[in-house]
């Protein structure tokens, strides 16, 4: 899997400029005119890690998959550019450079990225372009306080700690095999297989030690709630039974304080790298998504635009 994770075609690359002069990578796929779905990463991870959905999407969607800030191919960010503004700021700047006027598209986040949608909720640019959500392995608040990574009762204590291990300043350094085993415990479900260990292993030790550490503050004080009462369209929550990192408290919470959740889907003895562990899931709910708002069927080929 691992090598089928870097070797994705890329139809087309282009660069978002958001609010503050940051420059965002984006990657298109599959064909013009498709109905368009909207997928934003988590904290650590890169366009990498939609693979298999961008596979298994793109033959009849145009997938617009972004690099976040400080991650893959999208620059570190300077002094100040950590927050969830700066989030919101890049996917309205995404949705902008990829979107016609009133086109509307499927957005599927994960972890940071569900997130990111939250912050972006009740931005003019996100609601001009969003017709329905996936919120994936995410949490609008109470991160740390919630995080089972460390393995004592919930308290202060453990909160601290969890703070303390997720906002490490310390280098991954090389995957190994000792890396990829505190990898899987924190982030993926016990009988996740070594090639999606693996995969995710170097898509998160690729993530730049500044990065990493400058959002690491960002979630821990993370307070999301208004963002997430503003998602007033269509949302589907998902998570993993095993997930450390976003338990399934908060899609709990969250399927109840949303105005419109279509569901909450819990997959058993899943972490918290759904996407990557359990793709086929992940794209069921993205596809039920694009034909119950956007109106595609699995397999429909786009209708070409007419000329003008």
């Amino acid at each position: 899997m691992s090598r089928r994770l870097i070797s994705l075609p890329v139809s087309r690359e282009l660069t978002a400029v958001s609010a503050d002069g940051a420059r965002i990578h984006v990657e298109v796929y599959g064909p013009e005119g498709a109905p368009a779905v909207v997928l934003a990463h988590g904290w650590t991870c890169s366009t990498t890690f939609w693979a298999e959905q961008i596979r298994a999407l793109a033959s009849d969607h145009r997938v617009i998959a972004y690099d976040q800030r400080g991650h893959g191919r999208s620059p570190v960010p300077g002094p100040g550019g950590y927050s969830t503004t700066a989030l919101a700021d890049d996917l309205e700047a995404v949705l902008a450079a990829t979107l016609g006027p009133g086109e509307r598209a499927v957005l599927a986040g994960h972890s940071m990225g569900g997130m990111t949608i939250m912050a972006a909720a009740g931005r003019p640019g996100f609601r001009q372009h969003a017709a329905a959500v996936l919120l994936c392995s995410t949490g609008p608040s109470r991160l740390t306080a919630e995080a089972t990574v460390v393995p004592l009762r919930p308290g202060g204590l453990r909160t601290r700690l969890t703070k303390a291990v997720l906002g490490a300043k310390a280098p991954l350094g090389p995957v190994t095999p000792v890396s990829k085993k505190v990898l899987k415990y924190a982030t993926m479900g016990p009988g996740t297989a070594p090639d999606r260990v693996e995969a995710c292993a170097r898509i998160v030790h690729a993530c730049p030690r500044t990065s990493r550490f400058g959002w690491s503050q960002v979630l821990a004080g993370l307070d999301l709630g208004e963002g997430l009462r503003e998602l007033r369209l269509p949302v589907a929550v998902l998570v993993g039974t095993a997930d450390r990192l976003t338990p399934a408290v908060h899609s709990r919470a969250m399927a109840d304080a949303l105005p419109h959740c279509t569901g909450l889907v819990e997959l058993a003895g899943m972490g918290h790298m759904t996407p990557v562990e359990a793709p086929e899931a992940v794209t069921a709910q993205i596809r039920e998504l694009t034909l119950t708002y956007l109106g595609v069927k699995s397999g429909e080929q786009p209708k070409e635009k007419e000329q003008a």
